[in-house]
């Protein structure tokens, strides 16, 4: 499968673009592929997780908080550096296997899919598109097994000491997970997995769909202004690795926030059944449905108290994306068994 595009026109001064041919299962040396990247987005995780927590901490608040960077200089004020990085070592500890499963199914799925459309007679961009979107579905389903409980205790440690929270103290991350199973035994650590499922899944379907998409448009309108002259052909032209990266984090970075826009309601529904101690009508301890805490929800503050934390989120989902996706590739190139015939001619 790769990403090449060009200007169809028939006429000689129609110029070529040689980009960067993607990276398929096969061709991974599977060792490197999986150390390398448990080091990378670790570094990746660390640099992001203050965004998150302070997006989850707006989040599950009964009230405004105010905006985001005034709750961090708050926070940072009371608890110095490491209250925004509370939980950060459960969270790790669960995100590295999570990763992997999610990069091992992202990966296999899409050599799959996209051998199979192109073997159906699709062009190369629908393929690809497709092939991105069912990756994205399938990834996500398979990572939300590990990810969820993971989820379920950090974000519990990311919101104590946040005011009106019905929230227990947890000494760490260990005693967070005995004391969970412990009151709502094994099914509390995959509180709100129906929904995760439901946020998750179509959010990275559309997020890979629409990457594979934005970088055909980057390339097709403005790559071929930014690109190196190919010495060896007259008219062919080839982008150098800036550029490259340049056109992978726009393309990222688009599709991060459009995602983050969409799938923002559910997530903040999935935040509130995985944090809070909540009763349901029949005053059934942690028994609210995703209906209910969408009702309180917006009973709490209208229907905008669901896009409570969008600015962070979108800040911290287009961050994530394009140093993602930037590491992604970079980790896949370093991991190839051939570092030869990389890029393609379109």
């Amino acid at each position: 499968m790769n990403l090449s595009t060009a200007e169809e026109e028939s006429s000689s001064s129609a110029q070529e673009i040689h980009i960067p041919a993607d990276i398929n299962w096969e061709m991974l040396d599977k060792s490197k592929f999986f150390i390398l990247g448990a080091a990378l987005f670790s570094g990746v995780s660390g640099a992001l997780y203050p965004a998150v927590l302070m997006k989850t901490r707006q989040q599950v608040c009964h009230h405004s908080q105010g905006s985001c960077i005034r709750g961090a200089f708050t926070l940072v004020r009371h608890e110095g550096l490491r209250g925004l990085y509370r939980g950060f070592g459960t969270s790790l500890m669960g995100t590295i296997p999570a990763r992997a499963l999610y990069m091992t199914a992202l990966e296999v799925t899409k050599s799959s899919v996209g051998s199979a459309a192109v073997g159906l007679g699709f062009t190369e961009g629908k393929a690809s598109a497709a092939a991105n979107a069912v990756g994205g579905l399938t990834a996500a389903m398979a990572a939300q097994l590990v990810w969820t409980p993971v989820d379920v205790v950090s974000q519990r440690l990311m919101v104590q000491g946040s005011s009106g929270l019905r929230c227990c103290d947890y000494v760490n991350g260990f005693d967070a997970f005995k004391k969970i199973v412990r009151a709502d035994g094994v099914k509390g650590l995959y509180r709100g997995f129906g929904i995760s499922i439901l946020t998750y899944a179509p959010s990275n379907a559309v997020w890979w769909a629409s990457y594979s998409v934005a970088q055909r448009m980057v390339w097709g309108g403005v790559g071929c202004y930014v690109c190196k002259k190919d010495g060896e052909s007259g008219n062919a032209m080839k982008p150098d690795s800036k550029t490259v990266m340049a056109v992978q984090g726009v393309s990222a970075a688009i599709a991060g926030s459009v995602s983050a826009l969409i799938t923002m309601p559910l997530d903040t529904i999935k935040t509130r059944l995985q944090v809070l101690d909540g009763e349901d009508s029949n005053g059934k301890r942690g028994g609210q449905s995703i209906g209910q805490t969408g009702r309180n929800l917006v009973r709490e503050g209208g229907w905008t108290a669901c896009y409570r934390g969008l600015g962070p989120r979108c800040a911290s989902m287009s961050m994530s994306a394009t140093t993602m996706i930037t590491t992604y590739e970079f980790l896949k190139r370093l991991s190839a068994k051939n570092h030869d015939g990389f890029y393609s001619k379109s």
